[in-house]
């Protein structure tokens, strides 16, 4: 009966393992905005964008074949890169073959920029460049879940923290990733307010707290493995912390809404009163009316939460009899 119990708490465990894992590839959640200056047949969905755990991406694609925008426009901008268009000797031509859609991040950036709003990309300025070291962590402490208990799940979390330290490490520190993305960042944040002294002053503080969420991540891998060697309720945790997943995102997400609707520049061209923009639904910023939902990746996240709890609640349920490992 335990092994059976056994094997299925190692099924659901690793079900909810590569879900979380292909959610961080995934996007979690998708915007968009509609205005008339903005036609259907050319934006279908309009203005749209994907975040993702790593980044905010580009959610337009080119106009359909057929539809009457595809037919009339050049989707794609003439460069000197691109071989000049002949109407006479080309009238058979496909200008629009391989025609890629509008970059809609720097479209919806610019927008944002008219009241006052800093880039999108200078959102999770932390969490952005760390999730997949927490996403690493979630795996350690999933793998360790399985584990039997003792001394081989305490090997299995040591040497799968220590290997994903050592990555962090070395990644942000000593192959300069992270002063990378402080550049990138403070390159950003300067798009359209000029501000130098103020922005590298960001900058220095995303150095700061990327270097106290990594010295805390570290911490924290030490405190689990301290905590499942001495208490044996403590292994739920391995698998409850990831499983929170989605409240965490939405969490997350809504702050970062909040933090731009309320830190709006006052150069931007039109004065806007703070204002929550949409987590989840519809709503209306003068013409643009918004949309706000979660994507498939979110679905991810739940199916990983709709296998890791019951694992949780199995392993407790084990725990109790005095049979579970």
């Amino acid at each position: 009966m335990q092994a059976n119990k056994n094997r299925l708490v190692t099924i659901l465990t690793l079900i909810g393992m590569a879900a979380l894992m292909a959610a961080y590839f995934a996007p979690i959640w998708w915007v968009s905005l509609t205005a008339p200056n903005y036609p259907k047949d050319a934006f279908p969905d309009g203005i749209r964008i994907h975040f993702h755990f790593d980044g905010v991406y580009n959610g337009c694609s080119a106009a359909g074949k057929g539809t009457r925008m595809a037919d009339e426009i050049l989707q794609k901008d003439l460069d000197h890169t691109v071989e000049r268009y002949n109407p006479v000797l080309d009238q058979k031509k496909n200008v629009n073959k391989d025609a890629e859609g509008l970059d809609c991040v720097h479209e919806m950036n610019t927008i944002n920029h008219y009241v006052g709003m800093f880039p999108i990309s200078t959102g999770a300025p932390v969490e952005k460049p760390m999730a997949k070291f927490f996403f690493g962590f979630f795996a350690v402490m999933l793998l360790g879940f399985i584990a039997p208990e003792g001394r081989k799940r305490l090997m299995v979390l040591a040497a799968g923290f220590a290997a994903v330290a050592a990555w962090m490490v070395v990644h942000q520190f000593v192959l300069g990733h992270m002063e990378t993305h402080i550049a990138t960042y403070v390159d950003e944040a300067g798009t359209f307010f000029k501000e130098p002294d103020k922005i590298k002053a960001w900058g220095d503080n995303v150095r700061l707290i990327t270097t106290a969420v990594i010295a805390g991540l570290i911490v924290a891998m030490a405190i689990v493995v301290a905590g499942v060697a001495k208490f044996r309720g403590f292994s739920l945790l391995l698998v409850l912390v990831p499983a929170l997943m989605p409240v965490f995102f939405v969490l997350e997400y809504a702050g970062w809404l909040w933090f731009f609707g309320h830190n709006m520049h006052p150069w931007g061209a039109f004065t806007v009163k703070p204002f929550m923009p949409t987590v989840f639904g519809e709503g209306k910023v003068a013409q643009f009316s918004t949309y706000s939902y979660p994507y498939w990746g979110y679905a991810l996240l739940l199916i990983a939460s709709a296998s890791l709890i019951p694992a949780a609640l199995l392993r407790r349920q084990q725990l109790r009899e005095g049979g579970g490992s």
